[in-house]
């Protein structure tokens, strides 16, 4: 039975193992993990010990609220290399060492790794979005991690030992709209109409966004969904009065009956966009961590979706809205004036161009190292 040393510190990294882990289980048979990732992957793969850390001790948003974090992270950090090193010594070292996303942890710890003379495979899966920001940091990636695995087809204009493997997502979603829904969405009357609000995961996201999202449910006349991640399900008094809204909490499920959505940016953009479902990009943060990164990214867009388009020479796919563009007014107005035609053209082609088979390519990349 393999063994890997996994670090997934963010909810879609652990949605995106867990995927991973579900083929391998398959196909392949029993493993064993070690590290940080979510402690419901033990009872869903009936893994016999608990992860070092919990992803949830990690999650954050933004420069500002990562500090407090830096602490934890360098012990955890220590704590990683000395287990693949005492695993080297008994000559049960783990088979590969996994990272999922997450650079400013999982690079740091790649080098910890190599700098204490580990010799177990390291795998990096989901790059740094180099193409935004930190260029510099290629050359270090492609030091420190022995495969590179890309769900991006552009990341090999970057690195020069990139495997592509697909897009998660794409493996993830069960169900999309067809052309018949998408027509239908033409023909309903809006008191027929779903419309979905999605405020993000984090304190933070949801504490800044509700507000907006709360008044502008107002103007709709049909089913108004508020989406709340099942970790959340347990602190709904960060969301504040929800009696307008119904609660769901399966993103996919809500995203393919959804005739409408308004997004806090994230991976669930571009779950919308692949889904096939209408929405608009909102998004407000803290005005430092805007500050600074407008300082070292150089992107038209925000969204993922409209970034991959933009790429791929494409017009963007939806509408987006920062800081105090965010208000019910411009909210309102997008939807109103919202072009259903070109969007949904471009959904066949962001299928196409980001390929399914991620899980899959994954899983055997863990068994074959």
């Amino acid at each position: 039975m393999k063994s890997f040393l996994v670090c997934a510190l963010e909810p879609s990294a652990n949605l995106h193992l867990k995927e991973m882990l579900k083929v391998y289980k398959k196909e392949y048979g029993e493993f064993e993990l070690c590290g940080i990732y979510d402690e419901s992957l033990c009872e869903e793969f009936k893994l016999e010990s608990k992860p070092l850390y919990s992803s949830h001790e990690f999650s954050a948003m933004g420069f500002v609220e990562v500090l407090p974090l830096i602490f934890k992270a360098k012990r955890a950090i220590k704590e990683l290399v000395n287990l693949a090193l005492e695993r080297e010594e008994m000559e049960a070292e783990f088979n590969a060492v996994l990272c999922i996303d997450s650079p400013a942890f999982n690079i740091p710890f790649a080098k910890a790794l190599k700098k204490a003379d580990s010799t177990t495979k390291r795998i990096y899966y989901i790059l740094p979005q180099v193409w935004a920001w930190k260029k510099g940091r290629i050359p270090v990636i492609e030091e420190h991690f022995d495969v590179l695995a890309s769900i991006l087809p552009f990341d090999s204009q970057f690195f020069t030992k990139s495997i592509f493997v697909g897009h998660p997502l794409l493996d993830e979603i069960c169900e999309f709209k067809d052309a018949l829904a998408m027509q239908e969405i033409l023909s309903k009357k809006e008191k027929e109409k779903t419309i979905a609000f999605l405020p993000g995961s984090r304190k933070s996201e949801i504490t800044r966004l509700m507000p907006v999202f709360r008044e502008l449910s107002k103007n709709f006349q049909g089913e108004k969904v508020l989406c709340v991640p099942p970790f959340n399900l347990d602190k709904m008094h960060l969301y504040g009065d929800t009696s307008d809204f119904k609660i769901e909490s399966d993103t996919p499920k809500l995203l393919k009956r959804a005739d409408f959505a308004f997004i806090c940016s994230g991976t669930a953009t571009l779950e919308a966009a692949l889904v096939g479902t209408p929405f608009v990009l909102a998004y407000k943060a803290k005005a430092i961590d805007i500050f600074i990164a407008k300082l070292f990214v150089k992107l038209k867009h925000i969204g993922l979706a409209n970034i991959f388009c933009d790429f791929a020479g494409k017009e963007p796919l939806n509408p987006e809205f920062l800081q105090d563009e965010v208000s019910v007014e411009n909210l309102l107005n997008a939807y109103n004036k919202f072009a259903y035609k070109p969007f949904f053209a471009k959904v066949g082609f962001l299928k196409e161009y980001l390929g399914f088979g991620s899980a899959k390519n994954m899983a055997k990349i863990l068994y074959e190292i």
